[in-house]
């Protein structure tokens, strides 16, 4: 008999939907969803349309550690009970020590290593937890390989981190024109250094040409500010968050390139599976998700804070805008093949029906 599946997490952002929805398709009244309101970066907040029991996440020693209330009785919780592989979740310590004496199945999922990479002095404390799980489930391939490496015997799983379902993984046609960049807007991610190296590509680009950013975040007024001090209002287009996938879609239809000027996350595959190329700082500490970049196929790299090379990247672009845009179903289909979240969900799935594990 199929395992029931739970699953608990700091927060349920409206990205996740279409996870989450394919989890219900699949397993029906055999999956439970968890979270709390936000994450430990408050922009990252949880879409109450997302079916879930709400936790209250209890955040300490300034956003530092977590603590969910409402999760002790899913230390007895029959089936799989999924947690978060981050450390600073003090409530999945508990869970995981009490599953463990249980004798029941606990999975981590997340990334494998610490945001520093695998020999990060973190690690340490990120391996103690890894090793209380009946099962590991990471987010690409190479990290599959990288972590079962260092623990052979424990079971280990890729998910592709993905964002789209396949049915919606549509090249529009049309003459695309903008550059875009859709993620948060905090110092990591770089929007400002965008704004300000768009600037600089004025003189160089189409005067109908646009940057069109989606995401909301503390950099927000900064940008706003630049913005309108050098007047570009008629250039620059700040939308927001954006959630529904149609408008998303149109956005990327409009854009001949998509932009990511501080570490890649999510979006990449997003634009890939829209068909659009990526322009991408070279020296970041990229999320796994990169693993998706080829260069000259569907990424650009420019030397990372660099106007000039930012400059000459898009005016190449912009040169060579015809092959990049007989590429698009090509990068479209890439994406589809690889990371959609169909092929996310069955992981967790397959998870149910192996009751050997």
């Amino acid at each position: 008999m199929p395992s029931r599946l739970t699953i608990v997490q700091t927060a349920l952002p409206d990205y996740r939907a279409g996870f989450y929805a394919e989890l219900y398709r699949l397993l029906d009244t055999n999956f439970s969803l968890y979270g709390g309101a936000h994450y430990f970066e408050p922009s990252v907040q949880t879409d109450n349309s997302i079916l879930h029991k709400k936790l209250e996440n209890k955040f300490l020693l300034g956003n530092r550690f977590l603590w969910q209330r409402g999760v002790r009785h899913l230390a007895l919780e029959p089936g799989i009970v999924v947690l978060e592989m981050n450390p600073r979740i003090l409530s999945n310590w508990w869970l995981l020590y009490k599953r463990k004496s249980k004798g029941l199945k606990t999975v981590l999922w997340g990334h494998a290593w610490p945001r520093k990479g695998k020999n990060s002095p973190t690690d340490r404390l990120r391996h103690k937890m890894r090793k209380l799980a009946s099962t590991i489930v990471v987010y690409t391939k190479k990290q599959q390989e990288e972590l079962q490496e260092k623990m052979p015997a424990t079971h280990i799983l890729a998910a592709p981190n993905a964002l789209m379902s396949s049915a919606v993984m549509n090249v529009a046609a049309g003459k695309p024109q903008h550059l875009i960049y859709v993620g948060r807007l905090t110092p990591e991610k770089k929007p400002l250094f965008l704004v300000q190296a768009f600037k600089a590509c004025l003189p160089d680009l189409p005067p109908k040409t646009k940057l069109l950013i989606v995401g909301a975040g503390e950099e927000q007024s900064k940008i706003a500010t630049f913005i309108e001090k050098h007047h570009l209002e008629n250039r620059v287009v700040l939308y927001g968050h954006i959630s529904d996938t149609k408008e998303l879609e149109r956005l990327y239809a409009s854009s001949l390139l998509s932009v990511s000027p501080g570490y890649v996350g999510l979006s990449i595959t997003q634009s890939f599976g829209f068909g659009v190329p990526m322009l991408v700082s070279r020296d970041e500490p990229h999320s796994p998700e990169i693993e998706a970049a080829i260069e000259g196929d569907n990424v650009v790299f420019y030397e990372t804070d660099d106007v000039v090379r930012f400059r000459e990247s898009v005016k190449k672009i912009f040169s060579n805008r015809e092959e990049w845009i007989e590429k698009r179903g090509a990068i479209s289909t890439y994406c589809r093949e690889r990371y959609t979240v169909e092929a996310m969900a069955m992981v967790f799935y397959k998870l149910t029906q192996d009751n050997d594990r």
